[in-house]
């Protein structure tokens, strides 16, 4: 009998995830950056870490290692918290089924996933990788092992947010450290790691940048990576000029990170389509 359970795919994830962040903090606190130690210490206050810790002034290293240890706790939030996973479980009555609500227009009909054979609401979408259907569904992250849907996509971005100011510190810390005028073999003893730590950093706050603006783009617009990829082939929105679920930048925002709209999509597909409908008139 084994004592240790099977490794899947997403522990190895976020185990790695983890190892890295670590690695690299402590990469940044072992080595020189900032000026050289002839200048002020408080000429570059950011880069100056470890001239801080050794002087036993704790604010920015402790500010620092927060900071990472925050952007790591939101990515194990956001990698095993339920991304709004369709359920059969009966509601308690009184309230009213998403999934059979008679509320949807017959234009829109709720179809029934092929898959794990639940009703799906709209916007819902089954991912091969989950094996269920989940609720607004974004994307599959496989950087997070998860997906990306209707109860972690808020968090999500403030995760990218927050991951893009410790990257950018970070970059920050190694570009300082960096000395470029010494003898090769010298150069590559003192700071071959720091370059290293550099370049990795220097393409994960790109990768971070960029996922961050899409998704802001996305959000403001209240729609998400697989509508706005997939519109040709989604039945609710092949047959419109525009998106059904966008009521304006700051509505749309107000939404997604304080509270999602008080009534199902449908609800705000059918408000969409008598506006429209009235305007025409």
């Amino acid at each position: 009998m084994a004592l240790w359970p099977p490794l899947n795919s997403g522990m190895l994830v976020r185990t790695g995830h983890t190892v890295l962040t670590w690695g690299i903090t402590l990469v940044l606190f072992l080595h020189d950056t900032g000026e050289p130690d002839t200048a002020p210490p408080r000429a570059h206050p950011i880069t100056q870490l470890r001239q801080w810790e050794e002087q036993g002034e704790l604010l920015l290293p402790l500010t620092f290692l927060l900071l990472v240890l925050s952007s790591l706790l939101l990515y194990l939030a956001v990698s095993l918290m339920d991304p709004g996973y369709v359920t059969t479980q009966p509601q308690p009555q009184g309230e009213p089924k998403e999934e059979q609500t008679a509320m949807v227009p017959q234009a829109i009909p709720l179809r029934r996933c092929r898959h794990c054979m639940v009703l799906q609401p709209l916007r819902a979408r089954h991912c091969r990788d989950c094996r269920r259907c989940v609720r607004r569904y974004d994307h599959h992250c496989p950087w997070m092992e998860n997906c990306v849907g209707e109860r972690n996509h808020p968090l999500f971005v403030a995760y990218l947010a927050l991951q893009l100011v410790v990257l950018l510190w970070g970059l920050c810390l190694a570009w300082s450290g960096l000395q470029f005028f010494q003898p090769w073999g010298l150069w590559l003893r003192s700071t071959g790691l720091l370059f290293t730590t550099f370049l990795l950093l220097s393409f994960f706050a790109l990768v971070v940048a960029l996922l961050l603006a899409s998704h802001l783009y996305l959000v403001a617009r209240n729609t998400t990576t697989w509508e706005f990829i997939s519109s040709h082939r989604i039945a609710y929105l092949r047959q419109r000029t525009s998106n059904p679920f966008d009521r304006g930048p700051t509505r749309n925002l107000a939404h997604f990170f304080c509270g999602w709209p008080s009534g199902p999509w449908e609800t705000l597909s059918a408000e969409e389509e008598e506006e429209g409908s009235s305007q025409v008139v």
